[in-house]
């Protein structure tokens, strides 16, 4: 997702980074460990790249968009980086992935135990950077109520991991529809309530929490099935990594959509060459092949595009006043749909 590098947003970004440095230092030197790996994981210690910081930005710019101003919100964007990046830590374990942003992931590191206690850690003060909300002024009814939506938010990212899975080691039960349940709960589900928790701390308007949220969710679909087209057909130097989710198997929309949809010759061919370990070069042009036949680039990218355009709509009829802030959501929205 490509995103504007005007100083408003890389002000929010660098008011995020700072408002989670205050929570990953560590102050006993017998511990400082666990506060180093944080501070590598999230690309904090100068050793490598940080990432986009794409959903507390989110909820950044819908607070600002109805308030005017974004640091009373830094607090909840902290939980939402930290929230996401514990489940990315875990992640890399379950998928036995060894580079994350061109650099060793932290188990391939420091070991799984000790990635797993991190992992930990990051989600234990996703929790304690609530708190400071309450130090901010904010009502404990609204503070109870964004560590519902992020506790809530981290039991279907837990479901959408299991559904994933088991995606992932079952050629039998998939289907489109159960594909779009797992990144509803894995990916949207952050996405939107990253957004809806910036318009609870800005507004008690339930109407206008609703288009938020509406809106939120859409993007967060919009955006995975982006990044489904860019993992196939993306060039390395528009995504920074190889688009590698052929060769390794992945069971993303356009391979779950051609499994459904193929005639039956090339789904055939398709369940011979997924039976077996990671495709090499011939196989893996040979399954671009079937997914362009099958015209699952084209209904990607279609169902990319509605969840976009319901997104826009969402966030037209919030009725937000700061123009700025609100320029910038579209402008992320539309740079979702890349490939």
């Amino acid at each position: 997702m490509a995103l504007s590098t005007s100083p408003d947003i890389a002000q929010l970004i660098a008011d995020t980074e700072a408002e989670i440095l205050r929570l990953v230092q560590g102050a006993d030197p017998a511990t400082a460990g666990v506060y180093e790996m944080c501070r590598y994981h999230l690309g904090l210690d100068g050793s490598g790249s940080s990432g986009k910081r794409i959903r507390p930005l989110l909820g950044l710019l819908a607070y600002s968009s109805i308030t005017g101003d974004h640091r009373r919100a830094l607090p909840g964007a902290a939980a939402v980086e930290l929230g996401h990046n514990f489940s990315l830590v875990h992640d890399d374990i379950e998928d036995d992935d060894r580079e994350r942003r061109h650099r060793p992931t932290l188990w391939a590191v420091h070991g799984v135990p000790q990635a797993i206690n991190t992992g930990d850690m990051l989600f234990s003060l996703s929790r304690i950077a609530l708190h400071r909300l309450t130090d901010l002024g904010f009502p404990d009814r609204t503070v109870l109520r964004l560590m519902r939506l992020y506790d809530e938010t981290c039991v279907a990212l837990c479901e959408g991991q299991y559904l994933d899975i088991w995606m992932a080691e079952h050629d039998d039960g998939l289907s489109v529809e159960l594909y779009f349940d797992m990144i509803g709960r894995k990916t949207a589900a952050l996405i939107s309530a990253s957004i809806e928790a910036g318009a609870i701390l800005a507004t008690d308007d339930e109407q206008v929490i609703d288009r938020y949220r509406a809106f939120g969710w859409d993007l967060g679909i919009a955006f995975q099935l982006n990044d489904d087209l860019l993992g196939i057909w993306g060039p390395e130097l528009t995504t920074g990594k190889e688009a590698s989710d052929v060769p390794r198997k992945k069971k993303t929309l356009p391979v779950i959509y051609a499994f459904e949809q193929a005639e039956r010759t090339d789904r055939e061919r398709l369940v011979g060459l997924y039976a077996n370990g990671r495709l090499n070069g011939d196989q893996t042009a040979e399954v671009i092949e079937i997914l362009e036949r099958t015209g699952a680039r084209e209904y990607t990218r279609q169902r990319a595009q509605e969840h976009r355009d319901r997104a826009l709509a969402a966030l037209a009829g919030a009725g937000t006043i700061e123009r700025a802030p609100r320029e910038r959501l579209e402008e992320i929205i539309r740079s979702a749909i890349s490939a």
